[in-house]
């Protein structure tokens, strides 16, 4: 497709064409897509929008280029562009479920200056889509995707989010199960209960603390280790989690997350360990 000029009567005129084979001959020759009229009564500008509509279709920096090239002024400037599908749709979701109403609830009282609640999600979306390190969600959520009231994060506003989930942690877990298990009508007469480990690569073991040496679920044993229990209903949807130092034997936790769970109201759990099964 190209613009060609053709002479009629001494008078140039302007037009859009591309070359298309004759049926007949096999010879190509133009076709006229659009007249635009005499070259020297053309409407510049005119022609002006319609290179800016073409333009659309280039890459920003062909467009600049091509602004440069022509010292033509743009009507808009092309700052860059953010995923929206997989954030759109988890807050969606997030707040389907409740969370986020429960996560407000919570925090009222806190008076934070800092929107918990957006950063928060903002850690499990990322979890969700593109798993990384806090540091790192401050250039994911500032360059790479769109997140509802919250153009960006410094990583310190994070952690101190995630102080604030380790301060209402029952809480949370507690308004959500029963937000889903009245949305779904789930099946809460039985709880099942079962642990795993969760190691770290670090040297040594804490003195006082979660990471410590025990027998190891996922056969890293000179790994020090954190155990990690979750409750869940008949069809599998979680009702809450605990974590306990990586020296915990699955027997000395079952009166803690019977005496939690009773006070949720719910009083038949099943727990699972690695010799047997028992009520």
């Amino acid at each position: 497709m190209y613009v060609r000029t053709v002479t009629s009567k001494g008078i140039q005129y302007a037009q859009l064409a591309h070359n298309v084979r004759d049926p007949k001959t096999g010879q190509p020759r133009a076709q006229v897509l659009y007249t635009f009229g005499r070259v020297d009564q053309l409407d510049l500008d005119a022609l002006r929008r319609l290179v800016r509509s073409i333009a659309r279709f280039l890459p920003p920096d062909e467009q600049a280029q091509l602004q440069k090239d022509l010292g033509m002024e743009w009507p808009f400037r092309y700052l860059g562009s953010l995923k929206l599908g997989g954030t759109w749709l988890l807050d969606g979701l997030w707040r389907r479920l409740g969370i986020q109403k429960t996560l407000q609830r919570l925090l009222k009282a806190r008076h934070y200056q800092t929107p918990i609640e957006r950063l928060l999600f903002a850690m499990v979306a990322n979890r969700a889509l593109a798993p990384s390190s806090e540091l790192a969600i401050e250039k994911w959520v500032a360059q790479d995707v769109y997140i509802d009231q919250l153009p960006a994060v410094e990583v310190h506003q994070l952690y101190r989010a995630m102080d604030f989930l380790l301060e209402a942690a029952e809480a949370i877990q507690r308004e959500v199960f029963w937000t889903l298990a009245n949305l779904f009508n789930l099946e809460v007469d039985v709880i099942f209960f079962d642990t795993t480990t969760a190691y770290f690569e670090i040297e040594g073991e804490d003195a006082d603390g979660l990471r410590r040496w025990g027998h190891s679920a996922d056969d890293h044993p000179k790994m020090a280790q954190v155990v990690i229990g979750l409750a869940v209903t008949r069809d599998g949807i979680p009702v809450r989690c605990w974590v306990w130092p990586g020296n915990t034997g699955d027997q000395n936790v079952v009166a803690e997350v019977k005496r939690d769970l009773n006070g949720w109201k719910l009083n038949r759990v099943v727990v699972r360990d690695r010799a047997s099964v028992y009520q």
